[in-house]
């Protein structure tokens, strides 16, 4: 019975330490989900593709100016450092269903909103007589810092 009553015990100031910690992190800034990370990507896209549903990004290696489509956000969307928070997504040329490119959004909170602050292309479209379309990596990320692969 000493046992159980103990167990018991260590079990309720468990839950009481777990839900003061929780209280403490509400009280210091709200906690971030991944719903919210993909909910901010999206009223994002929203608002900055134009009537025709097209992004437009100018290619900061080429200069190319692009129009594209949202395909989709990749899994799993992160935090990075304290107040970063990233997403990865898919964009196809407009026409060309298999030309992918992966573009990455960096987003912080803002007022209580999470508002992208950064956007960069990570993977551009090349082809491949044998594989056809695939998304060629420009960066790489190492302990969340970018690392480039090819000299510009």
């Amino acid at each position: 019975m000493r046992f159980i009553l103990t167990r018991s015990m260590a079990l309720l100031l468990a839950c009481m330490v777990v839900q003061t910690r929780a209280e403490s992190v509400a009280d210091v800034g709200s906690i971030v989900y991944a719903q919210d990370i993909k909910a901010a990507m999206h009223q994002h896209i929203d608002n900055v593709v134009d009537d025709d549903e097209i992004f437009r990004i100018v290619d900061g290696v080429t200069s190319e100016s692009l129009t594209l489509r949202f395909v989709q956000i990749h899994d799993p969307v992160r935090q990075i450092g304290d107040d970063v928070y990233f997403a990865c997504t898919d964009f196809h040329v407009e026409g060309i269903e298999d030309k992918l490119y992966d573009v990455d959004f960096w987003l912080r909170e803002v007022d209580g909103e999470l508002k992208v602050f950064q956007t960069k292309i990570h993977k551009e479209p090349r082809h491949s007589l044998l594989y056809g379309w695939y998304k060629h990596p420009r960066y790489t990320f190492v302990n969340d810092e970018i690392e480039y692969l090819y000299s510009n």
